[in-house]
């Protein structure tokens, strides 16, 4: 399963207003767009869902969990989310009933996109749900993991790149969980790591352009999703180069 979604495209055709904010799904179907009366995939049935929220300045999202394992990227403005300052690109991953938050836009608000791999029904708020909670910890540890603010590359900075640089800013665990950055030249390739060892990897143009073989050239902020099953994903550069995050779930979800 491969799928890509340009930021442009969906910000001109998908963006729609909250109470206190704007939404905008990218891939997938989630709680708020899936048809009424549609059956919701399968739980553990690999799904991939990713969206953008974007939220106005002093907005507050109080401690919850979800029951998928998700990426949180921190694409614009900052705040705090639980006791960690965030701010653009800031990488949080939480595994399934994690709590965190509350999630406190600063005064220029905070846009991230929220991205699984598996169905979720919806937010579960603290401390109404801490009995469901409590139920899951028979079998399901906490397991938060961070990295950034990683500042995307300066159109003069990606324009100077002479070679590719990797690094894995949250480091693999046992069961496939990590997070690496590229930084590619104009019209360079880079080959990412092999989906097999992981529950499906999103890669977010941070900064820069880039496509992958035979797809358009996809603009910054805008997301590729590779299942576990598909060949390693070779991401080429635009024209003024690409600076690039690569997260890779854990070994859980699977087709």
């Amino acid at each position: 399963m491969l799928a890509t979604a340009d930021a442009a495209v969906q910000l001109a055709t998908s963006r729609k207003r909250t109470g206190n904010g704007w939404i905008t799904p990218f891939i997938g179907k989630n709680r708020n767009t899936i048809a009424p009366g549609e059956a919701p995939p399968a739980d553990g049935v690999l799904y991939p869902v990713a969206f953008l929220v974007e939220k106005d300045a002093g907005a507050v999202v109080k401690v919850h969990f979800h029951s998928a394992d998700q990426y949180q990227v921190v694409i614009q403005g900052g705040g705090s989310l639980g006791k960690h300052e965030i701010g653009t690109v800031a990488v949080h991953y939480t595994d399934a009933y994690s709590a965190y938050g509350p999630i406190v836009a600063n005064d220029r608000g905070v846009s991230w996109f929220t991205l699984r791999n598996t169905w979720d029904p919806g937010a579960r708020y603290m401390p109404e749900q801490r009995h469901v909670l409590r139920e899951a910890r028979a079998t399901i540890s906490h397991r938060e993991a961070t990295c950034g603010p990683l500042p995307p590359l300066s159109v003069g900075a990606l324009a100077a790149l002479k070679a590719d640089t990797a690094e894995a800013v949250i480091a693999e665990t046992e069961d496939g969980l990590c997070t690496w950055r590229y930084t590619v030249p104009a019209g360079g390739s880079v080959t990412g790591p092999d989906p097999v060892s992981g529950g499906g990897q999103y890669w977010l143009v941070s900064g820069g352009s880039a496509s992958v073989p035979g797809g358009e050239l996809l603009s910054a902020q805008s997301l590729v999703f590779v299942g576990p099953d598909e060949p390693a994903s070779v991401l080429t550069a635009g024209p003024g180069g690409a600076d690039l995050i690569c997260m890779q779930f854990p070994r859980r979800a699977r087709d």
